[in-house]
């Protein structure tokens, strides 16, 4: 269901260093994760329009159980029936937002991370949004927001911070209008960011607590991607 030959130009460099690397490239324990652990997998759904690329991202509902008011790409548990990580990938896309699975071309995968505080042993799928159509949450009660964001955001330095938490662990997070995308995603995403050629150094960017720099997200909401 995936090949990389398809893959446009502007996203080759992220395809090619996709196979090339390990959970260590995320800041991730090499290895491969326990049986134990749940399989699940995400879609990392890059599109491209006027402004340039983008990658879809979303923000969980605020009542969940699991991981409330977090920012995450869409995914879940790989079911019985799904095909694979892909397919899971695909289904959770469109029962999330609404994502047309015939408009996304799979390009592959990344190694499996292993996420302790929620059991789960997550694949993420790269993918090109060949044909992006309006997207939206299915369901408020699962999911709060939806956003393209576009990739010039995600690597100015102005719009990035590493997150200090009690436990003293140190992580890189993003600042998008209504979103803080931190934790697993946060690593993932820099992670992506990097691979795909992107990315600029990291060094001088703030540090600040959890909900320092969730008000930060909220106040860019009034700004918006276009200011």
């Amino acid at each position: 269901m995936s090949d990389a030959a398809d893959a446009p130009e502007w996203l080759r460099p992220l395809t090619d260093r996709s196979a090339q690397v390990d959970q260590g490239h995320f800041g991730w324990p090499r290895g491969r994760p326990p049986r134990s652990a749940r399989p699940a997998a995400v879609l990392v759904l890059f599109g491209h329009d006027t402004d340039g690329p983008d990658v879809l991202l979303i923000r969980r509902a605020d009542g969940l159980n699991s991981h409330p008011g977090q920012v995450a790409f869409p995914g879940g548990s790989i079911d019985p029936d799904d095909d694979g990580p892909v397919g899971a990938a695909l289904r959770e896309a469109e029962e999330e937002v609404g994502v047309r699975p015939g408009g996304v071309r799979p390009l592959g995968s990344l190694p499996e991370l292993h996420v302790p505080h929620s059991g789960f042993r997550v694949t993420p799928v790269l993918a090109h949004w060949r044909e992006p159509a309006p997207v939206a949450p299915v369901d408020p009660g699962e999911t709060r927001a939806v956003a393209r964001v576009p990739i010039s955001w995600l690597v100015d330095p102005a719009n990035r911070v590493r997150i200090r938490l009690t436990s003293g662990h140190l992580g890189p997070a993003f600042v998008v209008p209504g979103m803080l995308v931190w934790g697993f995603t946060g690593a993932l995403l820099a992670g992506v960011l990097e691979l795909g050629g992107w990315s600029h150094p990291w060094e001088g960017v703030d540090v600040l607590g959890l909900d320092e720099a969730w008000r930060a997200a909220e106040e860019a909401a009034d700004v918006g991607f276009g200011s």
